[in-house]
């Protein structure tokens, strides 16, 4: 019988062919690897390498190295440290908002009641508007001292109304944030809180628990990874809040609703400075990555266990 019928042929390895599909699939892989790694990369490099000039796009004159200058002119800048606090505010109220309304409404969307279903659509649609779309709502639509929403009640009731963009603008900003990520935060949760096993809570039920100790004791528990998870994806997006500042305050009164995210951009597009724009992209990366590595970490060990 010839050889390819009675076996591998004298001198023919056995294992090679095996051995090679790893190199052949990683072959296969490394243009798609390196193509996104050059799209990370790059504008990384770039970012870096300007902040270290001297950069101003309307006097090309003004160039050269400037070594850490763009970074101390940054530290030194009040500005900064009322954008770096008003992000932290930002960020640390909408988190408290998004996660304890988030989790009221999903137990709440758990119980049967009739129209339950439409409720539920009606509750996650904000999710879906876009962030301009959605400060162009509350800006004109509802917060405008005359023609909103919240004007006509406060006039309706005799009540002076107030300029909340004006007064408090913060707030105002807080609020339109929070309207649009609270569907996420209820998705999330709702979910988790149907996977709960109902056999717990009839459990709880027949020894006596009432629906609070029930909630604390069981729910809330349960829910930990969710909101685990909550937390983690909307600190990375709350970090580049922008648009609906940039459509209701423009950053101000002064300072009061600039973040760092609008800082930057009104370093690089209305003062023109390049190199100061990107030490505060640096800084804003690092920031980023400082949060999500300690964020990933409480996540991966809360799913661990």
């Amino acid at each position: 019988m010839s050889a390819s019928l009675t076996g591998p042929a004298p001198g023919h390895d056995a294992k090679a062919a095996p051995a090679a599909r790893p190199v052949a699939r990683s072959l296969l892989v490394m243009p798609s690897v390196l193509v996104l790694l050059a799209w990370m990369i790059v504008p990384l490099a770039m970012t870096l390498w300007f902040s270290v000039r001297q950069y101003n796009l309307l006097d090309p004159s003004i160039h050269g190295f400037a070594g850490i200058d763009n970074y101390t002119y940054l530290v030194t800048d009040p500005d900064f440290w009322a954008s770096l606090e008003n992000t932290l505010i930002l960020l640390v109220a909408v988190l408290v908002i998004t996660v304890c309304l988030g989790t009221l409404l999903a137990v709440l969307f758990n119980q049967p009641f009739p129209g339950r279903n439409v409720a539920r659509v009606l509750a996650i649609s904000p999710f879906f508007v876009m962030p301009t779309v959605a400060a162009l709502i509350w800006k004109n639509l509802l917060m405008h001292p005359i023609y909103g929403v919240l004007g006509v009640v406060a006039h309706a009731f005799g009540v002076p109304p107030v300029d909340w963009f004006a007064h408090y603008p913060l707030f105002s900003v807080i609020a339109i944030v929070s309207w649009e990520w609270l569907p996420f935060a209820l998705l999330i949760l709702l979910t988790a809180v149907q996977s709960l096993d109902t056999d717990q809570l009839e459990a709880a039920r027949m020894d006596g628990a009432g629906s609070i100790a029930q909630f604390f004791f069981i729910t809330l528990p349960h829910l930990s990874r969710a909101i685990s998870v909550v937390i983690m994806i909307e600190t990375i997006f709350l970090l580049s809040v922008f648009a609906e500042i940039f459509v209701t305050t423009a950053g101000g009164p002064g300072n009061a609703t600039t973040n760092l995210a609008f800082l930057i951009y009104s370093r690089a597009l209305l003062q023109f400075d390049v190199g100061g724009a990107s030490a505060g992209g640096m800084v804003a990366i690092l920031l980023a990555n400082i949060v999500a590595f300690f964020l990933v970490r409480t996540v991966a060990r809360r799913l661990e266990t």
